[in-house]
């Protein structure tokens, strides 16, 4: 029988035949819902395809086939859908689809002519995620460089020594990080990050992840010494006294004012209570705090290790690890030599640093538990967190088998005390293993996002270390990568994904703009700032706005701050001395992101690419955004299938232009342009890019 064709698949085909590239399914609310459903529960999976380009269409689903029914008709696309009911074991999925003599596949990989079970859809029955996380604007502050509220707490000169030097009170806000500053302390505090609560509600910020903020020698804390209490530089000391250390002296035992600052019941109640201050005015203000645990390892200073006898001697306060043999948290460290007591130095180090001791979990029943209470006091009242940032959260335990097993029982007894906690995980590599619904909600987003969109953009690693001619403007490797590692990001996971530009591990994303290779201990500081390129940075800003997941933003990142990899990255936020310009651009691409819906939980669909060019979508069966970049040094001339969104009809379709950049400037004027027969031309400047919303 020869099927009726109609005008608009004539002008989408060029003729009476197949086209593939119409083709469309993904995990998105409008072709799969209910996204996380419960065990027993139906969940409509729906396919895409151009009018009359499908004889049959079946979900190949674990052992099964099942032909799919036809349901509607619209702008020239045929929709075919059906139920299936969760059992308790995952579903993965594919499509297979009929037209005249050719079988087609599609999943994740889209259309295949050869099936790779690779790239299958899947569900995973009970993985739910807080859907106040889903696309969620986050703002990461690393404390001792945001704001200094309050002076008094200040760490001074010489008050304790640590990795071969004394600690040191920084006067000027502005001075750039040391090489080696770890020691070195700018004064930020949690009372600066409440001074700074009306900065950051007016941003458009949902969320506040701090860096480790309990009790810690450090500047960046991830050497923790009471994993119980906020440390008092950061929170209240309220009972001060005792003395610096005199020159010459480095035995921390002999600095008293250290240990009465960090060890007194008052200064410890007093900051956990700021916290819980900070947290309920975030609240009241319809904000969320995620706090990083740093679990994998603790500090040198740890009161379980007491390396330093910080607390030897404290009557509240048992003998540490390595001060005796019966210590009652000898099990929490695994000691090469059992015969080395007292002050026992042989203690397992993470990497090998004896200031990171290693923590000894498969061979501590006692340290898992006690882990797994911290976890959940700091949800409880009256602290009230939202969640976790896990810190290097693969690494936990000596073996995969045994980290599976923890993070399972951290889930547990998480979500016991706040179901809608979210747990975070720093993870390098593939996270599909532990994004099942019985660990992880989801990671911080590097391979799905930081690293595909700092290649594209600057052609440089995430260090800075590494620049590569072949990736920049590479829009073929950008979807490549985008579309592989997004599948590893499992269900949900990728709707709350941490996606950032920058972070206190790496170099700042302005910082990369400039496309040249570098790190402190080998180049001038002030050359990060040097050839930047903030129409690029902009352009960055526009994906991170409209793809899917948490934007992030790194503390300054909206303020100008640059900066080489860690130490350099973590830089003061320059109050008085902000980019006001680029600030008022991230507002506006914040009020962008949460004026369009579709951005959280709408389909995304490549539609456009070349040397320096990329256009995707943001779809779902009522809105549509069009994302357009320009990574190149000339204006360009693009050609969109708009089309491939489903959002067009035959003849001219209008296009409201929300947002546009380039080279010489940015604005949010609305203004209009057509897309004519399924294809929108524009014209997009240097280093820009243009938002457009279209109504299906």
């Amino acid at each position: 029988m020869i099927k009726k064709i109609d005008k608009l698949q004539y002008i989408m085909t060029k003729g009476p035949r197949l086209n593939v590239e119409a083709y469309f399914s993904d995990s998105s609310d409008f072709f799969r819902y209910p996204n996380e459903p419960r065990k027993g529960e139906k969940v409509h999976i729906r396919f895409r395809t151009l009018k009359y380009n499908a004889d049959k269409v079946c979900l190949v689903w674990n052992s099964y086939s099942t032909e799919m029914n036809f349901e509607f008709s619209k702008n020239g696309f045929d929709y075919y859908g059906i139920d299936i009911e969760m059992g308790s074991g995952a579903i993965f999925y594919h499509f297979e689809i009929k037209y005249g003599t050719k079988k087609i596949f599609y999943n994740h990989k889209g259309v295949l002519q050869e099936y790779d079970s690779n790239y299958d859809f899947e569900i995973f029955p009970n993985f739910e995620t807080p859907s106040w996380a889903k696309g969620a604007v986050m703002y990461q502050i690393y404390v001792d460089r945001f704001y200094n509220g309050d002076k008094s707490n200040d760490v001074e000169n010489n008050e304790f020594f640590y990795i071969g030097d004394y600690s040191r009170k920084v006067e000027n806000w502005d001075k750039y990080p040391e090489k080696m500053g770890v020691r070195e302390f700018y004064g930020g505090d949690l009372q600066g990050i409440i001074d700074k609560l009306d900065y950051l509600e007016d941003l458009g910020v949902d969320v506040v992840y701090l860096n480790p903020i309990f009790v810690s020698p450090s500047n960046h804390k991830y050497d923790t010494s009471d994993y119980e209490n906020v440390d008092p530089h950061f929170g209240k000391i309220v009972v001060d006294g005792g003395k610096c250390l005199e020159k010459g002296d480095v035995l921390n035992k002999n600095g008293s004012k250290y240990i009465v600052r960090t060890t007194h019941e008052e200064n410890l109640k007093a900051s956990n209570e700021l916290l819980g201050k900070l947290t309920e005015e975030l609240h009241k203000r319809g904000m969320k705090i995620i706090l990083d645990g740093v679990f994998n390892h603790c500090g040198s200073f740890n009161k379980w290790l007491d390396r330093e006898l910080i607390y030897d001697g404290n009557e509240n306060y048992p003998k540490g690890a390595y001060v005796t043999k019966d210590s009652p948290y000898n099990s929490y460290f695994h000691f090469n030599d059992e015969n080395a007591w007292p002050y026992n130095t042989t203690y397992q180090g993470w990497w090998g640093h004896d200031t990171l001791p290693k923590l000894n979990y498969e061979n501590s029943k006692k340290l898992e538990e006690h882990i797994l209470k911290i976890g959940k006091k700091w949800l409880s009242k009256p602290y009230n967190i939202d969640g976790w940032r896990l810190d290097v959260a693969a690494d936990l335990g000596y073996s995969e088998a045994y980290n599976h097993e923890f993070w399972q029982k951290f889930r547990t007894e998480v979500k016991s005390v706040n179901k809608d906690a979210v747990i975070i995980a720093e993870h390098y590599g593939n996270p599909e293993s532990w994004l099942r619904g019985e660990e992880w909600d989801t990671v911080m987003n590097y391979d799905a996002f930081m690293e595909p969109v700092t290649w594209f953009l600057t052609g440089m690693e995430k260090h800075s270390d590494e620049y590569v001619e072949g990736l920049y403007c590479n829009s073929e490797a950008f979807i490549g990568a985008m579309k592989h590692n997004t599948r590893l990001l499992r269900m949900s996971s990728k709707y709350i994904a941490m996606n950032q530009l920058s972070n206190h591990d790496h170099s700042r994303f302005l910082t990369r703009t400039n496309k040249t290779v570098g790190r402190v201990t080998y180049k001038d500081a002030k050359d990060a700032d040097k050839n930047i390129n903030k129409a690029v940075m902009r352009e960055a800003i526009a994906i991170q706005m409209t793809w899917i997941g948490a934007p992030t933003l790194y503390y300054g990142d909206e303020a100008g701050v640059c900066g080489y990899t860690d130490p350099d990255s973590r830089r003061t936020y320059p109050w008085g001395n902000e980019d006001k310009n680029l600030i008022n651009f991230y507002k506006e691409m914040i009020r962008l992101h949460k004026n369009n819906r579709v951005i959280y939980n709408g389909a995304l669909e490549f539609i456009h690419n070349g040397y320096g060019t990329l256009a995707y979508g943001r779809f779902d069966d009522k809105d549509g955004i069009i994302v357009v970049l320009n990574n190149t040094e000339l204006e360009k001339n693009i050609a969109i299938d708009a089309w491939k969104l489903g959002i067009v009809k035959v003849g001219n379709v209008k296009a409201k232009l929300i947002a546009k950049s380039n080279f010489i400037g940015y604005s949010f004027e609305e203004e209009e342009e057509i897309v004519k027969n399924g294809i929108l031309n524009t014209s997009v400047g240097a280093f820009g890019f243009k938002v457009f919303k279209v109504e299906v």
